[in-house]
């Protein structure tokens, strides 16, 4: 892999920023509300020691970030690189959640533009897995051009197995 998958990202509103062991209360802060896990594979991340295991993956996987709002530099949430595969020339978006308060307010596809715009410049795919029943993710990524093309069991860091759709969007067909 010739190409970081932890630079700092941004726009005029947004900040993708490297998420740091000190970025812990500050994210928990938002990830503490059950209903923003109502609809991802493991809806007990609201609870401290749940979300502990979380945030150790997000930071072993060496590309998760903190979405910061620039305005205000109020952490809305988190999301990450993960997965590249050399030989598909592909790599994984996900793990990707916001605070209720950001939700309708169109920062998702803005921040998923910044992080495609980004690595579409070294890979020619990029895959999320997506709970089976995350709707709203879904429904997310089909706006953004995604077409799903699998489903398969998806071991989450220290978490049992359970299944997601794959979604896939490929450089040819990204604006």
């Amino acid at each position: 892999m010739n190409f970081s998958i932890q630079d700092v990202l941004e726009n005029e509103k947004y900040q993708l920023i490297p998420l740091q062991q000190g970025d812990f209360e500050s994210l928990y802060e938002v990830a503490s509300d059950p209903k923003v896990w109502e609809q991802h594979p493991n809806k007990g991340r609201y609870q401290k020691e749940v979300f502990e295991n979380f945030f150790k993956g997000a930071i072993e996987s060496k590309g998760a970030f903190k979405i910061v709002d620039k305005a205000t530099g109020d952490v809305l949430g988190s999301t990450r690189f993960y997965d590249f595969d050399e030989n598909k020339n592909s790599i994984f978006i996900g793990y990707t959640f916001y605070g209720t308060k950001s939700w309708g307010k169109g920062i998702n596809p803005q921040i998923k533009k910044l992080m495609l715009d980004y690595i579409f410049q070294f890979v020619d795919a990029v895959h999320f897995h997506i709970g089976k029943e995350n709707y709203r993710s879904q429904i997310a990524l089909e706006r953004l051009g995604g077409e799903k093309v699998a489903e398969e069991e998806v071991a989450y860091f220290g978490e049992p197995t359970r299944t997601n759709f794959v979604y896939e969007i490929k450089k040819e067909n990204w604006i």
